[in-house]
């Protein structure tokens, strides 16, 4: 419940009170690797995982027992301007087809034994045109963000986040440029399809919106409600709500890459249990991880969304918790 004068005082409130990692936990996974019976460093990455799942988690050797995925799914009334091939109900449709089990989400979760929750954010109700007038105002944003955090009730301990959205990647360009600079066209891409012509309607449609809200967006939580929407404000609630609880968190594309730019925006440190899952095919999504400093984990070539990186990058942070409570009961 928010108790403050401004909706967003709550939550710029937390960044004074985010928990560390247990940094000791992390310190004895590099130590069982490196009493192992194997040359030091051989392997790689695997070892970074998996101390840092045991920072997050608490446990070394770290394990993975209740890993969930999440996706948040809304509608942009920047759609308006033909910046998608796709049409606005395909969002619904998308969501649907999870519900349903036909999504390639819910195969990847088969077989990875992992939850889903789909959260549809008012897809009735897209939010107001960018280049007109703010996605949000103000409460409503900081509700969206609210609900959000509310997405790790039933616990987990690997929180895969993910998104769904027609227009969507316009909206992530759009926020990027706000967070980081540049203008729409050094952050726009194809997105699910757009041609050439789309791709400079795209990059004109944030040029505008850039220009309309102007130095208001120098504050990250102003720039979310004015140049982003629902599912990024829910996003960033989720991935909040997951640091306060030390939840390790694998994130999936663009669009949810802006959303946690935001937090990191407003204190670098905010997204320290986060690692980004995967580099998609979208340009601007490869140039936001380097301005975030991140090491994706995978490049497959995805470009999907809906989690389907953060999905199947959740099947390689398992496999370096078992790796390494394998090797710890070797050494033993």
């Amino acid at each position: 419940m928010m108790t403050s004068a401004q909706p967003f005082d709550d939550f710029r409130n937390l960044f004074a009170h985010m928990p560390e990692g247990d940094v000791a936990q992390a310190g004895k996974v590099w130590s069982l690797f490196a009493k192992a019976d194997k040359p030091q460093g051989s392997l790689g990455r695997i070892e970074d995982i998996a101390a840092w799942l045991a920072r997050w988690s608490g446990r070394a050797p770290p394990s993975v027992l209740k890993p969930m995925v999440a996706i948040f799914a809304g509608n942009h009334g920047v759609a308006v301007h033909g910046v998608s091939p796709r049409a606005m109900e395909a969002t619904a449709q998308r969501v649907e087809l999870c519900a349903a089990g036909g999504a390639a989400i819910n195969q990847i979760c088969v077989a990875g034994d992992l939850g889903l929750k789909v959260f549809d954010l008012a897809l009735h109700l897209p939010t107001a045109d960018i280049t007109v007038e703010p996605a949000l105002d103000e409460r409503a944003c900081a509700a969206t963000m609210a609900f959000g955090m509310e997405a790790i009730a039933g616990g987990t301990d690997l929180f895969c986040i993910g998104d769904l959205g027609v227009a969507n990647t316009t909206v992530a360009a759009a926020l990027s440029a706000a967070l980081f600079g540049g203008r729409g066209a050094d952050w726009v891409g194809p997105g699910s399809g757009a041609d050439a012509a789309m791709q400079a309607r795209k990059a004109a449609v944030v040029d505008r919106a850039l220009a309309l809200h102007g130095d208001r967006l120098r504050d990250p939580f102003e720039a979310l409600r004015r140049v982003g929407g629902r599912e990024f404000a829910a996003i960033a609630g989720a991935i909040l709500a997951a640091r306060m609880e030390k939840i390790p968190v694998l994130l999936d594309g663009f669009a949810t890459t802006a959303a946690a730019a935001v937090l990191f925006a407003c204190d670098p440190r905010a997204l320290d249990h986060c690692m980004f899952s995967h580099v998609s095919t979208e340009p601007g999504h490869a140039r936001l991880l380097a301005k975030l400093g991140a090491r994706p984990l995978l490049g497959l070539g995805i470009d999907h969304g809906e989690a389907v990186g953060a999905g199947l990058a959740a099947g390689l942070v398992k496999t370096a918790a078992q790796i390494s409570s394998g090797m710890a009961a070797a050494v033993r």
